[in-house]
């Protein structure tokens, strides 16, 4: 067996003793691997595409585009929001591993551990999101090719759960090749992106440029155009969230206080602008039958349009099939974070059966039973897809509540510093006088976010199309306050208990 490699730089050790941890994973992660990583599970121009029927629906084309820069604009500033607390302290926790150490005194222990819930709450439910998206284009890409194809939900459940499984395989038994996958699923993605905007700038219909960028439409009935628009708003936040992502492979990562942050900023520059030229291009290539483009056989929005602009049944599949590959790499990444913040949280006995969770076994040097414990997390959540689609994907829409909020209080905390004038943690990347406006601004943003997060599709919402994360989150939450007023609070200390100050 290759020699155990887990200390990283002299820099990494320093880190993991200040925040009295044990380095029990391996750092195999550079710069590169780390940030190709990032981008794979960003997916933002794979997501660009099958979120087109939302934008569509709330606001239109200018809609779907301005939508799209102002959610960049936000995220931007929530991401280095966050790498600058990446790199104070480097853990696989992240957000609530902050909060343990910058919320106010009295309040530590209790707020911690509430973003702890949100945040493992969060990236489970995010990974069930990512399983059903590669399923549904898995699906659109059968219809393609057989027409007498219906789409059931038991046909999806199965396909959900083998997604999972093809996932936590490179997550175990070829764990260490994960560096190797991000290389290739990197030039893949920057293949197909190159690949998708030739075939549908040069083949797919034009609609008239001032069109596509100021006719903002209300399709859903709200009554008001900018109302409408404002409702769309979840499209590009389920393209562009998941600042936090690499921050859950910190402790897998050499000299990570310093290459966390700005292979952050790297990704989020080539995802924005990834995610921006392809909602662009596709805004502006959907001919003038949406209606039918919405309605397709297909079920999913994107593969019409592709249809349309090649005429070419061959040419559509193998070009859906490369996004559907891509989200499989997607579904890859998506375990590894999940699983990640899992074992941190249980780490710190932040949940039920924290020390089965929490272990690391020898030889492994990964998080198997967090690891596996995703998958069964997944497995019950995709079960739910063969009664209702729709009962499935409320529920996933806590992975965008918990991620939010928990950005929310973790951003609030190292603000509240700032405005009081308290010393920070040591960063090697420093926002320095800016930081309280770069605070303000992703506070701000978030705060828009998650109220239109509540939002149902469209006004007046039968009990089926209503959307009801409002109930589901406020289940969670009251929950995890449950749990943590009879256990939660004699077992879990906090992640600041253990900091040595130096």
């Amino acid at each position: 067996m290759p020699e155990k490699q887990t200390s990283g730089s002299q820099h990494d050790e320093v880190d993991m003793d200040r925040m009295g941890k044990l380095q029990e994973l391996r750092r195999n992660f550079k710069f590169m691997s780390i940030f190709g990583y990032a981008v794979i599970l960003g997916s933002t121009w794979e997501y660009a595409l099958v979120i087109i029927g939302i934008p569509l629906s709330n606001g239109g084309t200018a809609g779907g585009i301005w939508m799209f820069l102002t959610v960049c604009f936000g995220m931007f500033f929530v991401m280095l929001s966050m790498a600058e607390m990446a790199s104070m302290a480097p853990t696989s926790g992240g957000q609530y591993h902050w909060v343990s150490e910058m919320a106010p005194r009295k309040h530590q222990k209790f707020l911690s551990y509430m973003v702890g819930w949100l945040c493992a709450v969060g990236w489970q439910a995010a990974m069930a999101t990512t399983a059903f998206a590669t399923t549904q284009q898995l699906q659109g890409l059968i219809a393609l090719n057989v027409p007498s194809y219906a789409i059931k939900g038991w046909h999806s459940t199965l396909l959900c759960i083998a997604i999972t499984m093809f996932a936590i395989v490179w997550n175990t038994i070829f764990v260490r090749k994960l560096p190797l996958i991000e290389g290739v699923g990197l030039i893949l993605h920057i293949f197909g992106f190159v690949t998708f905007l030739v075939v549908l700038w040069v083949m797919a219909p034009r609609s008239d440029p001032k069109t596509v960028w100021t006719k903002f439409e209300d399709n859903s009935g709200w009554g008001n155009v900018g109302l409408s628009t404002l409702v769309g708003i979840l499209g590009p936040i389920v393209t562009l969230i998941g600042s936090d992502s690499s921050c859950h492979l910190s402790e897998e990562l050499k000299d990570a206080a310093w290459v966390l942050p700005r292979a952050m900023v790297a990704t989020a520059i080539v995802n924005y602008a990834m995610g921006f030229v392809m909602t662009v291009t596709i805004m502006s290539t959907l001919g003038s039958d949406i209606p039918a483009i919405l309605g397709t056989r297909f079920g999913q929005p994107w593969i019409q349009v592709l249809f349309n602009a090649t005429e070419s049944q061959a040419g559509t599949s193998v070009m859906t099939a490369v996004l559907c590959l891509l989200l499989l790499f997607c579904s890859v990444n998506q375990i590894t974070t999940s699983s990640r913040q899992l074992f941190a949280f249980a780490r710190d006995k932040g949940l039920p059966f924290s020390s089965f969770l929490a272990k690391v076994r020898p030889g492994w040097d990964v998080p198997v039973n967090a690891v596996l414990v995703t998958l069964l997390f997944t497995t019950l959540l995709s079960l739910i897809i063969a009664g209702s689609t729709v009962a499935f994907n409320v529920i996933t829409s806590l992975g965008q509540l918990g991620l939010v909020s928990s950005y929310i209080v973790a951003i609030a905390c190292v603000f509240a510093k700032r405005v009081r004038g308290e010393p920070l943690l040591p960063s090697r990347f420093n926002l320095g006088r800016g930081g309280i406006l770069v605070n303000g601004i992703a506070l701000s943003f978030l705060s828009l976010a998650f109220i239109f997060l509540f939002f149902p599709g469209a006004p007046h919402p039968t009990p089926a199309s209503m959307n009801w994360s409002s109930l589901l989150f406020g289940f969670i939450v009251s929950f995890s306050l449950v749990y943590y007023y009879v256990w939660g609070r004699h077992s879990y200390v906090g992640p600041v208990e253990l900091v040595k100050h130096q």
